[in-house]
């Protein structure tokens, strides 16, 4: 695939190049996947370019980024990106978003759901007959116990942490609406 026939829109963030490792071109990366080892499966890797103005669409805003090694190495991963073999060159690299084309993630069965899905969808509450907007998902966070909701805006203009629990607390996500229903006190 070339640079010229990706566009944003076509693309996951799936992680981020932290900092140098060692001096020989190596980079610590933090995954945003789950487990961290499965951004390693991914052929072709997409780096943000930040010289590319906010203004700019479309695929100048990501660079193809070509690695020939990467492994668990502490609490971490490292990578080696190709032709690399300098740390003063590695740090032109760093601080910066790693994506892959969001088609080449696996399918997930009926009911799952990444989180870039989720973002940005509307959600309202449905509690106690009454229903109530609640605003955005503007992100989630893993707490250790479960995936959390952190949803902005509504009528009321708060910023309320939901549990992610389908079942319990989620009752719905219709993807084709953009409209996440839950169970929850608007007093909370």
């Amino acid at each position: 695939m070339t640079e010229s026939s990706v566009t944003s829109d076509e693309l996951v963030t799936v992680g981020r190049i932290t900092s140098v490792y060692g001096v020989r071109g190596w980079v610590k990366v933090h995954s945003y996947t789950e487990p961290m080892e499965n951004i390693l499966q991914y052929a072709q890797w997409w780096l943000h370019n930040p010289a590319a103005s906010s203004a700019t669409k479309g695929s100048a805003q990501w660079q193809p980024l070509e690695i020939d090694a990467g492994k668990h190495h502490g609490k971490g991963l490292i990578i080696h990106i190709k032709g690399v073999d300098d740390r003063d060159v590695a740090a032109q690299f760093c601080q910066r978003d790693i994506a892959v084309i969001g088609g080449e993630m696996p399918q997930l069965e009926e009911g799952e759901y990444y989180w870039h899905q989720l973002q940005g969808l509307q959600v309202v509450s449905v509690f106690d007959g009454r229903e109530t907007p609640f605003g955005e998902v503007v992100r989630l966070m893993e707490t250790g116990a479960n995936d959390v909701m952190v949803v902005r805006g509504g009528s009321d203009g708060r910023e309320r942490l939901i549990p992610y629990l389908p079942g319990e607390y989620i009752t719905s996500v219709d993807l084709t609406r953009g409209v996440i229903t839950v169970d929850w006190d608007p007093e909370f």
